[in-house]
Formats: structure tokens, C-alpha cells, sequence
């Protein structure tokens, strides 16, 4: 018997070695390690995830430290690590779904191409998927407007905090909800042609970084469409090169000549659609327009536009940029 009582004794010691070691010495990675844990994997599953990537010691032992303190819910998500942790502060992690976020900024003017490349090399997912959702989740702006033809102009600029089980549906969402945050607070849902608006203001958003300048520049356009002018606007010629996949990072005489609703140089009216992501100046000053009857403006090379009501006026703008370029040479 006493033999049986000191095997048994043996075995406990073994065992509270053993656990021990598993599940209360820190594990150390050998360099900082991100973990991604799936929606709806067991705990078998997550623990044998943990294990593999040296986060905890035995995964055999972080289960029964799961089961012995009551269960609960481990939340999924990315984890980083970087610190030494036992497998007890590993699973406090967990639960409280303490997971690892991921920052894209997107700067006004950015149009949905550009985002998808941000949220690619946030680690986010493809840019093709996020074009996808993109161009396919018309719904979340259907009462805004109805005939858009993809979200673009409606993925408010910002920076935003994702992780990597947001898929590229919940991140365009994100963006969606943000513009009507934005469009609430400046009054734009109470204004009656949102698509309209929304697209002189993407416009605008190319045209010009200077605040003062964009009701000057909204102005323009404005009265280019009152007159049924070309709107002539090089924004949109790039934006026409973009959506058929033949952008060469400046414009030609051929994409001046392009077909596409979208090449303003071609087709009087505003294109179908915004042509990038306008941030709230831009799109105030769409809503509110100078009062002038320009009709041209042209960079004055310094940062700032010259703006002109007449053909001779503009042509020389046109010729003091031209020199002013010429003598920045």
C-alpha cells in the first residue's frame, strides 16, 4: 500500500511538473510572432494554433487551464506577441479579445482604387476584393443614390482601425458609415441631388488642395453645366484611363480622346459618377459655390489657380504658366 500511495505521489509530482511547466513558465517566441485566430474555431483548435506558433508550451495543458477557470468565450481576431506570456495570460488575452488592429489612412481625394491598394498593404486582404466590394455593394448607398454605379465617392477619407477578420465588405461599410456621419454633420443629406453634389466635389477634391479655392473652383463648374459646356476637367480623364485599366501615370492626347462617359473633355454633363473620395471641404463647397461667373482657371505654378471669365483671360493664365514654368527650370 505504501508502495501504491508513493507511485501515486510520483505520478501527482510528475504531473504538477509537467503542468507546470505547460502552463505557468512563460513561452517565448523567437521574434515577434501575429497569430490568427478564425471565427469559429473550437478551443481545440485555437490552442493547437497557439502551440505551433510557440505562443504557449502544450496545447493539452492550455485546455485544461481553459476548462479548469469556467470556460468562457476566446475571441477571435490577430494577436500579436512579442513579451514572454504563460499560457493563464494568454488566455486572459483572448478573452477580453485584446486583438491586434491595423490603421489605414486614406487621404481626401483618394479614389477606390487607391484605397484598395491601402487596405492591401495594411495586410487587409487582396485590392482586387476590395474593388469587388467596392463596385458591388451598391445597397449601402441606395437611398443616397440610386444609380450609382459603385461606391466611389462615398468612402469618406480618414483613418480607420481594422483587423484582419474584417472582411473587404465590413471595411467599405466602415468607409459608408463614416461619409454619412460626415454628411449629417455639414447637412448634405438634407440637400436635394446628393449624386450631383457628391460628384462636383470629387472634382473638386482633384482640382485643388487649397480650401479658399474650392467654392472658386465648384463655381467653375458650375457654371460650365449651366451653359452645357465641356467640363473639360483633367481629373476625370484620369479617372476614365483608370477604370478601363489603361492609366500610364499621366495623360495623352489618346486619353483625351477616349471614349468613356467619364473623359469630360469628350462628353458635356457631369461623368456618371464621383471620380474620388471628396473629404467634407470639398464637398461644403459643392453645396455652397462661390458666386462668380468664371468659366477657366489654370494653376498658377505656386500652388494656387488663376481664375478667368473669358477665352483671352484664360489664354494668358494659360501663357504665364507656361513661364512661370519654363523659369522654374
Amino acid at each position: 500500500m505504501r508502495k501504491f500511495f508513493v507511485i501515486v505521489l510520483l505520478l501527482l509530482l510528475v504531473v504538477a511538473g509537467w503542468f507546470t511547466w505547460a502552463a505557468l513558465l512563460p513561452a517565448s517566441p523567437s521574434q515577434t510572432t501575429f497569430v490568427l485566430l478564425r471565427p469559429g474555431w473550437t478551443t481545440r483548435h485555437i490552442a493547437r494554433e497557439l502551440q505551433h506558433d510557440g505562443i504557449i508550451r502544450n496545447a493539452d495543458a492550455f485546455l485544461v487551464l481553459h476548462y479548469v477557470h469556467g470556460l468562457g468565450s476566446l475571441k477571435a481576431g490577430e494577436y500579436k506577441f512579442e513579451a514572454p506570456a504563460n499560457a493563464i495570460e494568454v488566455r486572459r488575452r483572448l478573452l477580453r479579445g485584446d486583438v491586434y488592429v491595423r490603421t489605414v489612412q486614406v487621404p481626401e481625394g483618394y479614389n477606390l482604387y487607391d484605397i484598395a491598394n491601402v487596405v492591401e498593404q495594411a495586410g487587409l486582404g487582396s485590392a482586387a476584393d476590395f474593388i469587388i466590394a467596392a463596385k458591388g455593394d451598391l445597397f449601402l448607398i441606395k437611398d443616397l443614390d440610386p444609380n450609382a454605379q459603385s461606391l466611389e465617392g462615398y468612402l469618406f477619407p480618414d483613418t480607420y482601425h481594422f483587423t484582419r477578420i474584417d472582411t473587404a465588405h465590413e471595411i467599405v461599410a466602415g468607409m459608408v458609415h463614416r461619409f454619412r456621419q460626415e454628411a449629417q454633420k455639414i447637412g448634405l443629406l438634407r440637400q436635394g441631388d446628393i449624386h450631383k453634389i457628391v460628384t462636383v466635389a470629387s472634382i473638386v477634391e482633384k482640382e485643388t488642395a487649397v480650401p479658399g479655392e474650392r467654392p472658386l473652383v465648384a463655381s467653375v463648374y458650375y457654371n460650365r453645366l449651366a451653359r452645357n459646356m465641356l467640363l473639360g476637367a483633367d481629373p476625370s480623364v484620369v479617372y476614365a484611363a483608370l477604370v478601363a485599366g489603361r492609366y500610364r501615370g499621366t495623360i495623352y492626347q489618346s486619353d483625351l480622346q477616349f471614349d468613356s462617359p467619364y473623359n469630360t473633355y469628350k462628353y458635356a454633363g457631369l461623368p456618371p459618377g464621383p471620380i474620388s473620395n471628396p473629404g467634407a471641404a470639398s464637398l461644403e463647397a459643392a453645396m455652397n459655390p462661390a458666386h462668380t461667373d468664371y468659366l477657366y482657371f489654370v494653376s498658377d505654378n505656386n500652388g494656387h489657380h488663376r481664375f478667368s471669365r473669358t477665352v483671352e483671360e484664360h489664354e494668358r493664365n494659360v501663357a504665364a504658366y507656361r513661364r512661370a514654368v519654363a523659369q522654374s527650370r
